[in-house]
């Protein structure tokens, strides 16, 4: 069992630093949507979004799924109608991270097509998924 707890510990860990990347995200697009396309503070948002998605987010995003698939497999949890639940919120997830990806290449190419309105709401999706997912792991109500 001392694998199970240090795995539980690395995806912790990893859905810590994935969960800060994805709420700091569409802030920044936030903001980056109020800069001139080409102006100085522009520029300077396509680079800390490119870092924080590809630095950040992008490996902790595969670390939390390779030690949840882990710890899936040795605790057995295939089975588990909870599990099930948190698996379809994480595809939701998912969803969500591409997005960002895709976003984060619009402003990178001058193309947002998006108000700051939209990231606003976008910035409110990832917690709502979070707080699914933690209630199916630790309440399990089903």
């Amino acid at each position: 069992m001392d694998l199970y707890l240090w795995l539980k510990a690395l995806h912790v860990i990893a859905i810590i630093a994935w969960m800060a990347g994805m709420l700091y995200l569409p802030r920044l697009y936030v903001y980056h949507c109020k800069a001139k396309p080409g102006s100085e503070m522009s520029e300077t948002f396509k680079v800390m979004e490119r870092r924080l998605l590809r630095a950040i987010i992008n490996p902790a995003m595969i670390a939390a799924w390779v030690f949840g698939l882990s710890m899936a497999w040795l605790g057995d949890l295939w089975g588990e109608a909870w599990f099930h639940g948190k698996l379809a919120l994480l595809l939701g997830m998912q969803l969500i991270h591409a997005g960002m990806a895709r976003w984060r290449r619009h402003f990178a190419a001058d193309t947002n097509r998006h108000p700051e309105r939209f990231y606003r709401i976008m910035n409110e999706v990832p917690t709502l998924l979070m707080i699914g997912i933690v209630i199916l792991v630790i309440v399990k109500p089903f």
